[in-house]
């Protein structure tokens, strides 16, 4: 039994959650999202609420159940609050702008970087250091924040690079002499 899975989702007031043509699209505040539901799992739209359970008893379909109910809860949250990721950039002239659509970055590399942001995707830099990623979907949030990070990943040296707020950096000593 999964102890994710036999939560049910509450739907909460504003937001509208409907089956149809194996999509559950979610309509809240601010936006709509969609999933593909798989053949495994039952889902059950009722009063103020979406129930998730296994459509059959296979090893499969249990294995998805739990990971299918959080997909939906990140629908709901994702249409009432949204995500939001936030990058720190640590290094000696290492920053970032946000210029509308486009995100320039200067990572020590002979050239700016230039990051065009996807659609459904905001990015703001409240100060040269700090990069704040928000948007309905969590998954693309992350993707996007990722990419970003991909430019210059922390080293272990000095810490310079880019990191998500929170993240530790295993830090090792330099060369003896």
């Amino acid at each position: 039994m999964s102890r994710i899975g036999k939560k049910a989702v509450a739907i909460p007031s504003g937001v509208t959650a409907a089956i149809d043509g194996g999509q559950l699209s979610v309509k809240g505040p601010k936006g709509t999202l969609a999933m593909t539901l798989s053949d495994n799992i039952k889902y059950e739209v009722g009063e103020g609420s979406i129930s998730v359970q296994p459509a059959n008893d296979t090893r499969e379909a249990r294995a998805f159940w739990g990971m299918q109910r959080t997909l939906v809860q990140n629908l709901i949250t994702g249409v009432t609050e949204g995500f939001t990721k936030v990058l720190e950039i640590t290094g000696v002239g290492y920053r970032a702008n946000s210029q509308g659509k486009t995100l320039k970055l200067q990572l020590g590399y002979s050239h700016d970087v230039d990051f065009a942001v996807p659609e459904g995707i905001e990015i703001k830099t409240p100060d040269n250091t700090t990069i704040e990623i928000s948007g309905i979907d969590k998954q693309k949030v992350g993707q996007v924040a990722a990419e970003i990070r991909r430019w210059r990943k922390p080293e272990p040296y000095k810490g310079k690079g880019i990191k998500y707020r929170g993240e530790y950096i295993f830090r090792k000593e330099g060369k003896k002499k």
